[in-house]
């Protein structure tokens, strides 16, 4: 067993309840007080340098290294979210949480146990650190964002970050297995509202209104050409909607109709350009219809970009960390997740670890949770990493 991974185990029971004590105290986006309290608690005891009240209750705690080259070296990010799900927990764990109708149910408990877990043992071997690594703590990764207001509050300066890293429970993947790949590993995710009004009236006579449900079914199926007609077949997108509400009667038009939906796309050219193409398709809609509309839409998370440098490092680390046979190549997924902003501003990855197994729950379910070991996999994983970059 190697140095490495004899003191990750050494740290087990500590990490394991980490996890526990994070996994009772949920909080969601920008709430997040009790859970930025126990991290900078623990943090504190190994004498990082601390900045708390970053974006409300993000926080960073800096670790110089001892080596020699320690005072020029680079600076390595590694980074957790921090904020938890309303979702009302049925998982029947010890630790189970204690604040009704909210639950970490997206495994954003183990990354932080896991990112405490790298500073824990990081902590032993700062002679062979030749260089400085930031342990962020980050909230309201589910939204609306916590790593942009973070960026603008200088987590990214003071020392400059030169590496990020972070990484995802993933139970889409086998159990064991970390998954690294270069380029697109997540979607680009905006959201919009939109409203058609026209002008209502008795549904016997639709020759004396404009029938804002009619010109949405038209909106839903010309919004759905954007990906089959405007985009090339091998470059995945999506138009989602997932809420349309309008209307109190059978036999009543109503005046308006309201549509919820999400767009998702790997290429940043496409991701600034859904505005427009929306905007072009629903205008000419209406136009034709008589009717009126009202867009909203709200851009949210860069597609997440990995480096391929780092990818490729990241990969190499893993082999010595699981095997060979353990690491792989993930299929990117459309869901959004906010650390492509900082891959944005620095050389960074973001890995998946696997967690599925027969009958496991999916992320954002009530009754999701892990093999714990894969804690250990993940310390180890970032540690191995660190101790290459700043070597």
């Amino acid at each position: 067993m190697s140095v490495l991974k004899s003191t990750v185990e050494s740290y087990r029971s500590t990490i394991f309840e980490y996890r526990h004590a994070l996994h009772r105290i949920p909080e969601t986006a920008f709430s997040e007080r009790r859970t930025s309290a126990f991290v900078e608690e623990q943090l504190s005891k190994l004498g990082l340098e601390l900045e708390t009240g970053i974006a409300q209750y993000g926080l960073t705690g800096l670790m110089r290294g001892e080596g020699p080259g320690a005072k020029d070296g680079k600076t390595l990010m590694i980074r957790a979210d921090m904020d938890a799900l309303a979702v009302t927990e049925e998982t029947g764990l010890p630790w189970a949480s204690t604040h009704e109708g909210l639950m970490h149910a997206c495994g954003h408990d183990g990354h932080m146990a896991m990112v405490m877990g790298a500073a824990l043992v990081l902590n032993t071997m700062k002679d062979r650190l030749n260089g400085r690594i930031k342990f962020l703590f980050q909230p309201a990764e589910e939204g609306p964002g916590g790593a942009k207001p973070m960026i603008e509050a200088g987590v990214l300066d003071n020392p400059r970050v030169d590496y990020a890293l972070g990484a995802h429970l993933w139970p889409a993947l086998e159990q064991g297995k970390i998954g690294i790949k270069e380029g697109p590993l997540m979607a680009a995710m905006d959201f919009f509202e939109l409203t058609i009004s026209g002008k209502g009236g008795h549904g016997a006579m639709p020759h004396l209104c404009i029938d804002p449900v009619d010109t949405a079914a038209q909106v839903i199926n010309g919004l759905q050409r954007i990906t089959s007609r405007q985009m090339s077949p091998i470059s995945p997108t999506v138009v989602t909607i997932g809420s349309i509400h309008g209307g109190s009667s059978y036999n009543i038009i109503p005046d308006t109709v309201q549509l919820q939906g999400t767009t998702r796309t790997f290429d940043r050219d496409i991701w600034v350009s859904w505005p427009q193409r929306m905007e072009q398709i629903i205008k000419g809609i209406c136009e034709s219809m008589g009717a009126e509309y009202s867009l909203n839409y709200q851009p949210g998370y860069p597609p997440t970009l990995n480096d391929a440098e780092m990818a490729e490092l990241a990969g190499q680390c893993a082999i010595r960390v699981v095997g060979e046979e353990h690491v792989t190549s993930p299929e990117p997924t459309m869901g959004g997740e906010d650390m492509s902003f900082y891959l944005e501003k620095t050389k960074g990855c973001f890995i998946f670890l696997g967690t599925g197994r027969p009958g496991c729950a999916p992320l954002h379910n009530s009754s999701f949770d892990f093999d714990e070991e894969v804690l250990l996999t993940g310390v180890e994983l970032f540690a191995e990493m660190a101790l290459t970059l700043l070597r």
